[in-house]
């Protein structure tokens, strides 16, 4: 037999698809010790359902408001005024209207009651749609709150309802609407508590809105709220506001507008006390739901009371912590210039290739990894080295972390350990690997080391190409475990290793003697092998091959990924381009903007990527202007050299010195 009313004692979570969000919540709200919630009951989504499903014109207009889009405001108001109007008529079943009046007469037929929207896909997870439907307060006798129900039924098509569910992808026809009916409360000021600061997102410490007489002129912004902050069971901030009006309700019920007395506009709302026993309730929903709650209270009598509890969605999610102790997180994705969230196939192949590498677990949050740094910025030894390596990536990311390091108690709460920092199991291989690579000092390594790559993704390329279904993921797997290899083969590492540190090293004796920074960025220009400069350069050779017909850039304007060369064959000049750009996708196709995430389009699966960059050169620049720069670029770096040597021959010792650089 269908339901269709519970009490908020039969409501746990998982009646949400019966009882809607706010019902559900209310039910587990009146579960917790301590916690006091009004009395009330939900009308169940299944009387909803009985009422609209077998109605014709009801299911026409639903038919027609699912081809609309958010541009379609004038249709959208119009036919959800329609479906607003056959709700509101729709008869109520019998058997329906009799335990709404049952239930009534249990709690009081003569009490005063808010009847409240709640609807299936309301107070989610991962979308608020609070206040997307409507809200009826001071309701009296039975047929007005039949009538109200009705209303609210309704209140699921008002436009911006509507529009909110076209916005976030919600069927029309799968939202259903429960109707939560509960005791008014007649109170003496209420407000809006968020379990974390909604301001600046810290979870530590408290905020609550409050103001006179009913919190709808909170909601509403009809008065400036008082807002107290509160850590750990002491207020640390106040804001009084001068509050003008109030909401009141009225004996024959609605509600009423009225001007506070001047003495008591600018009084604190609450006492110091009644502040403290606020967060103490805030503090024991949350540890309840697991989660910051944003949490609607009333205060009638010198008793609190609840009427409404949902997750804060507008946090960024933090990772777990089992010890609970701070932590500093850095986003990796961005330290790769990667700022957009993974996709769940990208996640699982990076995660994949990072326990095959034996690297340290990185918490995933929010579609993003994130390095734990803490024990790097707690260890004295440590620290000063890990804010340089970063300073050499990110000189934003260095001045975040020069800032927090300004809070030395906070700093002093990080916990202590193994950084990540530390060097894994290959780490003595590696040093004497770049111990003798330093001593031979011979550039042949490089190329050795690029002809081993390269002969790896031949063979790749080979292996790959007729494995399908399962033998892919196999092969793909395999795959892995030979990329591993190659990426943590000493010879790799130690050759970078030693890059690296010549390249310090040398910005660093240049800066001592000379006082000049980071001359390696100029001394570095158009070297050979330097894949970066290399394939921004050879992109100016495909614009010079594009230049000389306009057929071909008129095309290139409006081209398509789907048909890009078959489309481009037919244009004059498109056979010549064509081999430009497939030779460059040949050496360069496997990367685009991002390419961390595996699933994120390569060059070669869409190449009008490109094609700003090719009409930007083309417009920017000369032709052979790969020839001009790389040439400016290697004179810079020569004269730069010797104007370096020069310099250092003049200070004492200085000949030691410019050997010492030269070599």
């Amino acid at each position: 037999m269908k339901s269709y009313v519970l009490g908020f004692r039969e409501i746990d979570k998982t009646k949400l698809m019966v009882v809607g969000g706010k019902g559900a919540n209310l039910g587990e709200l009146s579960g917790i010790e301590g916690i006091r919630v009004p009395d009330g009951f939900c009308v169940t989504t299944e009387a909803y359902k009985s009422i609209v499903e077998h109605n014709e014109e009801l299911r026409f207009l639903l038919e027609r408001l699912s081809l609309l889009k958010v541009d379609d405001r004038d249709h959208i108001g119009e036919i959800s005024g329609r479906i607003r109007a056959v709700i509101e008529g729709i008869a109520m079943a019998k058997d329906i209207e009799d335990e709404i009046t049952g239930y009534l007469s249990k709690l009081g037929e003569k009490n005063a009651y808010a009847v409240r929207s709640s609807a299936t896909a309301e107070d989610l997870p991962l979308a608020s749609f609070a206040g997307q439907q409507d809200t009826y307060l001071n309701i009296k006798g039975r047929a007005a709150i039949l009538q109200h129900i009705r209303k609210c039924w309704a209140s699921l098509f008002t436009d911006r309802a509507v529009i909110y569910r076209i916005q976030n992808g919600f069927d029309h026809s799968k939202v259903y609407l429960s109707v939560v009916v509960q005791r008014m409360v007649f109170p003496q000021a209420a407000g809006i508590m968020f379990t974390a600061d909604p301001v600046t997102s810290n979870r530590k410490v408290l905020s609550i809105d409050a103001g006179f007489g009913l919190g709808e002129a909170l909601v509403s912004g009809l008065v400036n709220a008082d807002i107290y902050k509160v850590r750990d069971g002491a207020i640390v901030d106040k804001k009084i506001s001068a509050k003008k009006l109030a909401i009141y309700a009225l004996e024959q019920g609605g509600t009423e507008e009225r001007e506070l007395a001047p003495e008591q506009q600018t009084r604190q709302t609450l006492t110091d006390g009644q502040i403290i026993e606020l967060e103490h309730m805030g503090r024991a929903i949350e540890a309840y739901f697991g989660c910051p709650q944003d949490i609607e209270w009333c205060l009638e009598d010198g008793t609190f009371f609840v009427v409404q509890s949902r997750p804060i969605t507008t946090l960024y999610p933090v990772p777990a912590n089992k010890d609970g102790k701070n932590r500093v997180y850095m986003s990796y994705g961005h330290r790769q210039m990667m700022t957009d969230a993974f996709k769940p196939l990208g996640i699982s192949f990076f995660q994949l290739l990072q326990t095959m590498l034996g690297s340290a677990e990185m918490p995933v949050v929010g579609g993003r990894f994130y390095k734990d740094v803490s024990h790097e910025l707690s260890s004295p030894l440590v620290r000063n080295m890990f804010l340089k390596n970063i300073g050499s990536v990110d000189v934003l990311m260095q001045n975040a972390f020069y800032h927090l390091m300004k809070r030395k108690e906070f700093i002093r709460t990080l916990p202590r350990g193994k950084t990540t920092m530390s060097m894994g199991t290959g780490a003595l291989s590696w040093a004497i690997e770049a111990l003798k690579i330093y001593l031979k000092n011979d550039p042949a390594i490089v190329r050795e080391l690029m002809a081993n790559n390269e002969k790896s993704v031949r063979e790749l390329q080979r292996g790959i190409a007729d494995k399908a279904g399962d033998e892919l993921f196999d092969f793909i797997l395999q795959d892995h475990k030979e990329l591993v290899a190659i990426m943590s083969e000493p010879r790799s590492v130690a050759a970078a290793l030693v890059g690296i540190l010549a390249a310090s090293s040398l910005n660093k004796k240049i800066k001592q003697w000379l006082g000049e920074k980071s001359v390696v960025d100029t001394l570095s220009q158009s070297v050979a092998n330097n894949v970066t400069s290399e394939m921004g350069l050879e992109l100016l050779d495909v614009a010079d091959a594009v230049r000389p017909y306009p057929a071909v850039i008129a095309y290139l304007r409006h081209a398509k990924d789907e048909t890009f060369f078959q489309d481009l064959a037919g244009v004059e000049g498109g056979e010549a381009v064509s081999r430009s750009i497939r030779a460059y996708l040949d050496k360069y196709g496997m990367h685009c903007s991002g390419d961390i995430d595996i699933t994120r389009p390569r060059w070669s699966e869409k190449p009008t990527s490109l094609v700003p960059m090719i009409l930007g050169n083309i417009n920017n620049f000369e032709p052979n202007a790969h020839s001009a720069k790389f040439e400016q670029g290697r004179l810079e770096a020569e004269r730069k050299e010797q104007e370096l040597l020069r310099r250092l021959e003049r200070l004492p010792g200085g000949r030691r010195k410019a050997k010492k650089t030269r070599n």
